[in-house]
């Protein structure tokens, strides 16, 4: 049973996390530099050492236990605590030192990620020695990690409001029903109505996105896709029809290869938000960030702190 923590301890620590990470020691191979025999003895030195199994491997794959799976949280909380005790060693004179862990959904537009870098340059300009980790990945996975402690605060759509996350709408993304050139509705455009589009076949996306609220039934959906370039490729080969951010379909619409159909009677607009844990809302360095990320956006500041909130049916909420 651990009674006390040394060096080893932590090494060990990350190993196990850079496994989970990487969902196998087999892949972790790469990451922590050593060969699968050595990363799985390491493992068994840490469960040794903790006196419980964290997880299961084998031929049968990797799987977390139950005590492992908790065991995740706390080692993540440990080494983010160790990585600012450093930093702010480092960077004593320093009113803002540590670390901004900040996810995204991608495929934002220019003007959105030139809002996000205006913030940063913002940001950039306070009494700080703070190091950005930036991470791209679907909603869900967005939520959960912030849930996990793995990150600060993220930027996206996010359509189930996960409990213990706070929500703040910042913009909203215009949706459009798409076609690739080729497909019999390419000439169509306004004229499309919804037993068209019952009519041929669907690419639809495998991530929330509230495409119900086009009142489509009967789709004929014979593809899915995990992102916006997957579904964009599905589009372009003339064979399918399905819903891209408007400002995504723009650039192939203007060199002819996509059309938009009927985006008065189908197109939807979906909010982005600012999420994150409502706790945050006491960390100097994600409080400072958020004003920066508010006031970019011509929001008021201090919005960001002043509830815990949340969400609400409009989605603007404060955190």
């Amino acid at each position: 049973m651990l009674t006390s923590l040394s060096d080893l301890d932590l090494r060990l620590v990350r190993v196990f996390l850079a496994v989970v990470d990487a969902r196998g020691v087999t892949a972790a191979e790469a990451t922590v530099g050593a060969r699968q025999s050595t990363i799985s003895s390491q493992l068994s030195v840490l469960e040794t050492r903790i006196g419980f199994a964290l997880c299961e491997r084998g031929r049968g794959g990797f799987r977390l236990t139950p005590k492992g799976e908790r065991f995740v949280v706390l080692a993540r909380a440990l080494l983010a605590q160790t990585a600012q005790f450093v930093a702010q060693v480092q960077h004593i004179d320093r009113k803002l030192v540590g670390t901004l862990s900040i996810g995204m959904i991608g495929h934002a537009s220019l003007d959105e990620n030139a809002r996000l870098a205006k913030a940063i340059a913002t940001f950039r300009q306070r009494d700080e020695a703070v190091r950005f980790h930036m991470r791209v990945a679907t909603s869900t996975e967005l939520e959960t990690q912030i849930l996990n402690q793995q990150l600060d605060l993220a930027i996206g759509y996010f359509s189930h409001r996960a409990d213990g996350i706070a929500y703040s709408k910042l913009f909203d993304e215009r949706q459009v029903i798409c076609c690739g050139r080729g497909h019999p509705l390419f000439h169509h455009r306004g004229q499309v109505q919804i037993e068209h589009l019952r009519a041929h076949h669907w690419v639809w996306r495998t991530y929330p996105v509230p495409e119900e609220i086009a009142s489509i039934s009967e789709r004929q959906v014979t593809a899915t896709a995990d992102n916006v370039d997957a579904a964009t490729v599905l589009i372009l080969s003339g064979r399918h029809i399905g819903y891209l951010p408007k400002h995504h379909a723009h650039a192939f619409e203007q060199r002819g290869l996509i059309r938009v159909l009927n985006e008065t009677a189908f197109g939807f607009d979906v909010p982005h938000q600012l999420a994150s844990r409502p706790r945050q809302r006491d960390n100097p360095i994600v409080q400072a960030f958020c004003e920066d990320l508010l006031e970019a956006y011509g929001k008021q500041r201090g919005s960001a702190a002043s509830s815990s909130r949340d969400t609400s049916t409009d989605g603007n909420v404060n955190i």
